[in-house]
């Protein structure tokens, strides 16, 4: 093995400081978290799964069901935007070599939505309606498609390595 021992005034200073860049990696993973959550944002507004694979379109039932609503829903916007809450719910948390990012916990159905859910996966819900009338409805009440709204597709990929590569050139240059 080859081991080269340095010593300069100038090297020194600037390897110990990369070594210490590189031992907290916070700043690259914040931008990536900035970086992740536009990126998903931009998912609920193409329909699309990171890859690019559009979402399966809303059923003919839940349009239905949607027209049934006081005042009824319109059928234009987007699929997962009604609201747009599952949407602007979405963050991320940062350690020193982490990030991770997704719906808030307030957004319980945020991973029904992810992976999809059959009917009555949740069980269902038994009782009387306000006309006193026995009634049984299982949870969900129909299949939910997954619709992938996080993750890394190859563009994210891509840009996540552009901005690792930003960081460490960043290093070298100060």
């Amino acid at each position: 093995m080859i081991e080269i021992d340095v010593t300069t005034d100038t090297l020194r200073p600037k390897l110990d400081e990369a070594q210490q860049a590189l031992s907290d990696l916070t700043p690259l993973l914040i931008d990536i978290g900035d970086l992740m959550v536009g990126r998903t944002e931009d998912n609920f507004i193409s329909g699309t799964a990171p890859d690019g694979t559009p979402w399966a379109p809303r059923s003919q039932t839940t349009i239905d069901a949607y027209a049934r609503r006081k005042p009824p829903v319109s059928p234009v916007a987007g699929v997962l935007r009604l609201t747009d809450t599952l949407k602007q719910s979405i963050t991320y948390e940062v350690g020193s070599d982490h990030v991770d990012w997704g719906p808030s916990s307030a957004t319980i159905y945020g991973a029904v939505m992810q992976f999809g859910a059959a009917q009555g996966q949740f069980g269902a819900r038994i009782g009387k309606d306000k006309n006193g009338r026995d009634f049984f409805m299982t949870i969900p009440w129909g299949d939910i498609p997954a619709r992938p709204f996080v993750g890394i597709g190859p563009e994210d990929e891509s840009a996540i390595l552009e901005l690792i590569e930003e960081y460490l050139e960043g290093l070298i240059e100060d």
